[in-house]
């Protein structure tokens, strides 16, 4: 009876993972406590923080440090009215000041809060601002980079990221009125993307051409629209999405960071000639900034810790540091490794292992109970990603043990090929036998 009511529920759960696509993956399960016939065990499954406001983790620098306006005080005129000129900025009167912090309040007040810098009282000095947010912490973007800026968006602007705690910085995107004239780059949009180039930086006049001064204020850095080169444009098939970060370093970093750094190299003029007789018209000045993403923590943690100023990861399966990036020091029987997400839904947990054990592990379990053999990962297409080939190498790689990983216990052999579980087939063992297992059960 048991075994009967055991194939019942795995046939219900490979049903589940073909008609219902849109559940796969939520990863929000690190562990689960099973009956066995050895008695309660734990079984465990790949698994990462939910998806939140970043922007209540982070610390923000600006350079140069005087640039916030108040400090003298100074009266501002409108841009689109050069003589509407009643708006000061006053660091010494709590209503009239516009510090950093503002960036980051809660939307919505009237009326509005922002930051803004000094006016372009040096013109025709360049007002050159960076912007920098930082987290001390990897960080996976989830969502759109969103800025919505007060003063009119700027006409030149560069996002930056970093992966090494703002060391080294490389470009996300360029932003102006002219990508030719101002970084000598084609014009284009996320929309000109495609699998092969999504990695590739480029130059967009969506969000600095064509400006209304009360509706065109936001300015954005689309994940989403990347995301859906591979999940499809509402996001339905993440597996395919997964199955990629899984399987491609760059991919991964790619939308990772631990730094973000918006360079304002000019701002809105609002005409093709600059008014050097109300340079105060010029200015930036931001309301919100919004950055959705998680905590990295390798798929070893389902919670992220804000304490003491600092992000950290809630380590699982036997692992630590602050993006369980290493095995506990009793449990490094096998050399440490990031979870995977396949087989989709609930990925493989790659736990590290006591040191007395041999490098055997159970099969991934999903939360259920009941063993994901049905779940068939997506075919990943190595070829439209990224090139990941080693230069001046013969033979293009097929596996390897950082870029291009055999999943499910699966191991590379001379990187030209994975040597697969019996479970498990395909290039990069990623996919699952379950109808023969599913007929290989006993009966009743």
């Amino acid at each position: 009876m048991r075994f009967h009511f055991a194939l019942t529920l795995w046939t219900s759960v490979c049903q589940a993972v073909q008609h219902y696509p849109a559940a796969w993956g939520h990863y929000d399960l690190c562990k689960f406590q099973i009956y066995t016939e050895e008695g309660l065990t734990w079984d465990y499954m790949a698994c990462q923080p939910e998806a939140a406001d970043m922007t209540q983790y982070l610390k923000v620098t600006l350079d140069p440090p005087n640039i916030t306006c108040g400090d003298p005080p100074e009266t501002y005129c409108a841009l689109e009215n050069p003589y509407m000129c009643n708006n000061e900025c006053d660091a010494n009167t709590e209503e009239l000041a516009h510090p950093p912090k503002l960036m980051f309040d809660i939307e919505g007040r009237n009326p509005t809060t922002f930051w803004q810098s000094t006016s372009w009282q040096k013109y025709p000095k360049a007002l050159l601002v960076n912007i920098t947010l930082s987290w001390n912490k990897t960080i996976e973007l989830t969502d759109d980079i969103v800025l919505t800026f007060e003063s009119g968006r700027p006409e030149q602007m560069v996002l930056e990221k970093s992966l090494d705690y703002g060391r080294t910085w490389q470009p996300y995107q360029f932003y102006a009125t002219d990508c030719l004239d101002a970084f000598t780059m084609e014009p284009k949009t996320v929309q000109d993307l495609t699998q092969h180039t999504l990695l590739d930086i480029i130059c967009t006049e969506d969000y600095s051409r064509g400006y209304v001064w009360k509706y065109d204020k936001t300015v954005r850095f689309e994940i989403k629209d990347r995301f859906a080169l591979f999940a499809g444009p509402r996001l339905h098939n993440m597996a395919s999405l997964y199955g990629q970060l899984d399987t491609t370093k760059n991919l991964r970093d790619f939308f990772t960071i631990t730094d973000l750094r918006i360079r304002l190299l000019r701002p809105a003029t609002g005409a093709t000639m600059v008014d050097e007789d109300k340079l105060t018209r010029y200015f930036y000045a931001i309301s919100d900034i919004k950055v959705h993403g998680r905590c990295k923590c390798n798929l070893h943690a389902n919670s992220c810790v804000f304490d003491k100023e600092k992000l950290g990861c809630e380590c699982e399966h036997n692992t630590t540091g602050p993006d369980c990036g290493r095995c506990k020091k009793s449990y490094q029987g096998r050399a440490w490794s990031s979870g995977s997400y396949l087989p989709i839904p609930k990925g493989t947990a790659n736990i590290c292992i006591p040191n007395n054990i041999g490098p055997v592990i159970r099969p991934n379990v999903s939360s259920l109970g009941v063993a994901n053999r049905k779940e068939v990962a997506p075919q990943v297409a190595l070829s439209t990603a990224p090139s990941v080939h080693v230069a001046n190498s013969k033979r293009a790689r097929v596996c390897d043990n950082e870029l291009l990983r055999c999943q499910n216990g699966g191991v590379c052999v001379n990187n030209v090929r994975c040597s697969c579980p019996s479970d498990y087939s395909g290039l990069l063992c990623e996919k699952s036998r379950c109808e023969a297992e599913l007929g290989g059960l006993p009966g009743p």
